[in-house]
Formats: C-alpha cells, structure tokens, sequence
C-alpha cells in the first residue's frame, strides 16, 4: 500500500485541485445543464401542434383524464431536486443560491447515468412545513421528488410527510440514497469474509441522517436490532439517553431497540469485539485510531464514508487488521458513492410509474448492485462496482421495477425484459446525446482544457 501513502501536502493539494478546477469551468460553462428540445421542428408550422392551436387537444384529454399527463407530457421523466440549502456537502448551510452548483451537479448526473431529466429547484425557505407546502404544490409537473442537503432533524420529518401526503415518489438520497450504497457494500463484504448479515455486530458511528437510514435498512435486510450501535458526537445510543426522547425521536427510538448489550462509552467501547465499523461522521483522520481496529474481531470490515477525509486512512486500517475497507472517495478502492444508487433506482421506479419509493424497493436496488460486483468476482479491493460500469443503472432500475410490482406501488407492470430494455434505451441516449453534442461543438471543451 506504499504508493497510496502521500504526505500531507500531496493530500492537500490533491483534494484542492477538483476546486481549482471547478472555479475555472463553472464559469465557462454558466452551469451543467439545459433544456433542449426532444421532438422535432421541421419548420415553423410544427409549432402548431406544439404550441397553439394543436396543443388544446391534449390539454383536454388531459383534463378529462388526468392520467394522461403521463401520456402527453415528460412529466414521467421529470424529478425535481429540492433544497432548501440548509446542509451542503459539508459546507452546512449556506443558503439555497450557493446551493444551486450542486443541485445541477445532481441534475448531471441524473441525466447521464439513468436518462433522468432532472431540475434543481432551490427553495426559499427554511420553515418545514412552508416547505413541504411548497414542494407538494409542484406534483403537477413532477413524476418524482429527490430531497437534497437538508439539515436534520427536520429533513425526517420533511420526508416522512411529503411520503405519506404525495402521490408521486419522495426519496431524501442523504437518508435512503446512502442507506442502499452502504448496504449494497456491507452484503458483499460480509460475504467475502465468510460471515453472516444475521450474526455480525455492526457500530455505525454517527447518529445523523445516513446512519439512521441505514440502520433501518440493514435491519430489513436481515441484521437484527440488537447487533447494531450508534454513536452520536456524545457516545454511544442506549436506554439511558433519555435527553433525547423530546429532542431528537430518531434517535430515541434507536436507543430503545439497538445496542443489545447496552454498551456504554465512545467509539473504542462500541467496536471492541465488532465487525463491522461504518463511519458516516466528521472528517478525519484521527476519528477511527488504528488500536480500535485491532481489537475488532478477526476479519473486520472499516468503511470510513467521511469526506472529504475518511474517518481512518485505507492502509492504517488495514495495517490495524481490517480485511476490507471502502471509504467514500474515488481514489481509493471500494468506493461507497451515492451516484451508484439514485440514477437507476429512479429510472426503475419512473418507468413503472411508481408511487413511492419503499425501503424495500431500496434494498432490491442495492442487492442488484451487489450482484454486479459478485458476478465480476468479489475481492478485498472489489466489493462494490464503480461509475464507469455502466449496467449498474439499468439493471437497478429493473430491480426496483419488479419490487414496486410486487409492492402494489407501481401504475405500470412491465416484464423483467421491458423493464430491461426501458432503461438501456434511456440511459444510452442520455449517455450518447452528451457525446453527440461534443463532437458536433455544441458543448465545447474549455480553454486549457
């Protein structure tokens, strides 16, 4: 692992370069994404049966059935990406004009790797239930909701709600989006070092709006309660911890049913004895010390989420005994990243026209995306596929369509082969109108480029 130890400077200015080159490029481009036409205009009389007067056909059969607005309009493929820019990548809340690069940034990426036209809608307001009110009232134009930087605790009751009351899927990819990578990882993991989700003891330190996730998604997967335990900033969630009964639900409800032995204390107390550690906590190093590592039991499993530092160095922990590690960067292996999991999970659950987005239809994703890896071949260095594989998405969204079928979530029932060919069609002529488009010099390479 020699060649992965860079000294501090190296690492600075590693990490600083992708912001040298983003305050560079942004204003060259003025954003990552437009709109452009999807039918043709062979001369101005097609804007007839575009605009005025043909358009008032389908206006009415619209309105006579409002279901036909799937069959009229994109509003299928249409997700907004709402924010109120209270929680930014780390950056905490620095409003929702500053939110907006990442919002198209999210927006890219919902284009090019599920074939997704997606919108940053970066709202005003920070009152909860203004929001809500606010987001429900698009439904109209959206077959879809990403929540996106939300700071908690109201980013759980903002999803919860806005769930329960819409009539198109909301899904929150800090919370759900995360909880499937990691799971997706932790099942191939664990595998690869011969254990069992039922039997393994998982700490997951930090108490926020991913672990929290998480935790409920592992436990629908099969890990029990019991052998899971959270830390928050203050120790470890137990019984005991009853400041957070009014203060934070959450949290309290996971101090009542996880932590079977009711372990007390920080993070050294929790991962004595444990396989699994999962960090989704401050930016380290220094947060997981390599001692902790060691008194794991054999064959742990350290997956360092933070960025853009992860908890604990990859070669520290390994040299501490850990047999696999994934963090959440993309320059070192086994990369737990949210863009494996939100473009294919919505392609599959806008193709069936799905109501939700269930936590079930979340692990059926995150078991295809394991599977992925398995059938390449599972290694301490490949546990989980990257970006560039490009069947991850459509065989996601295949996954997801046939869960919300089976849920009785979905409006559409498509065969395993429809939904299949749905989601490559789309996604390749995401993928291949981006590419048409720089070859023909209509998105041009920058200066320096």
């Amino acid at each position: 692992m020699a060649e992965t130890r860079l000294t501090k400077e190296q690492m600075e200015a590693k990490a600083a370069q992708p912001g040298i080159d983003a305050m560079r490029l942004h204003p060259f481009y003025k954003g990552k994404v437009e709109v452009v036409p999807k039918c043709v205009v062979r001369d101005f009389s097609d804007f007839a049966i575009w605009y005025t007067p043909g358009v008032a056909k389908p206006c009415l059969d619209i309105k006579a059935n409002p279901e036909k607005v799937f069959e009229h309009t994109n509003k299928g493929n249409f997700v907004a990406v709402l924010t109120d820019g209270t929680r930014v990548l780390g950056l905490g809340d620095i409003g929702p004009e500053a939110s907006m690069p990442v919002m198209e940034g999210k927006a890219l990426l919902f284009k090019y790797l599920g074939g997704v036209d997606a919108f940053p809608i970066c709202i005003d307001e920070k009152d909860p239930d203004k929001f809500i009110e606010i987001g429900l009232a698009l439904q109209p134009t959206f077959g879809g909701f990403n929540l996106e930087d939300l700071s908690q605790p109201k980013c759980f009751h903002i999803l919860d709600t806005m769930r329960a009351r819409a009539h198109i899927p909301v899904w929150h990819d800090d919370q759900q989006g995360t909880a499937a990578i990691i799971f997706a990882g932790l099942v191939n993991a664990v595998k690869f070092v011969g254990k069992s989700l039922q039997g393994v003891k998982i700490v997951l330190i930090g108490a926020g709006a991913a672990n929290i996730r998480a935790a409920h998604v592992m436990y629908k997967g099969g890990v029990p309660w019991e052998n899971m335990i959270l830390l928050d900033s203050k120790g470890t969630l137990h019984r005991g911890r009853t400041e957070l009964q009014d203060d934070f639900k959450e949290k309290w409800e996971l101090c009542l049913i996880t932590n079977g032995d009711q372990v007390k204390g920080g993070i050294p107390e929790a991962m004595r004895g444990a396989d699994v550690v999962i960090g989704a906590s401050k930016p380290g190093p220094g947060v997981i010390k390599p001692e902790w590592v060691t008194a794991m039991a054999k064959d742990s499993i350290v997956m360092p989420c933070a960025n853009p530092v992860p908890e604990i160095w990859p070669w520290e922990a390994k040299e501490a005994g850990a047999r696999v590690v994934a963090t959440g960067r993309s320059d070192f292996p086994n990369q737990v990243n949210n863009s494996l999991g939100f473009p294919g999970i919505f392609r599959g659950t806008l193709d069936v026209m799905a109501t939700t987005i269930t936590d079930e239809m979340c692990i059926a994703a995150a078991l295809e995306l394991a599977k992925v890896a398995e059938d390449k071949g599972l290694r301490e260095d490949y546990i989980i596929p990257s970006m560039n594989e490009w069947e991850v998405y459509p065989r996601e969204a295949v996954a997801v369509g046939l869960k919300a079928i089976e849920q009785g979530v979905a409006r559409r029932k498509l065969s395993p082969e429809e939904l299949l060919k749905t989601a490559e069609e789309k996604i390749r002529r995401a993928r291949e109108e981006t590419h048409l488009l720089m070859k023909e010099g209509f998105i041009v390479p920058a200066p320096g480029a």
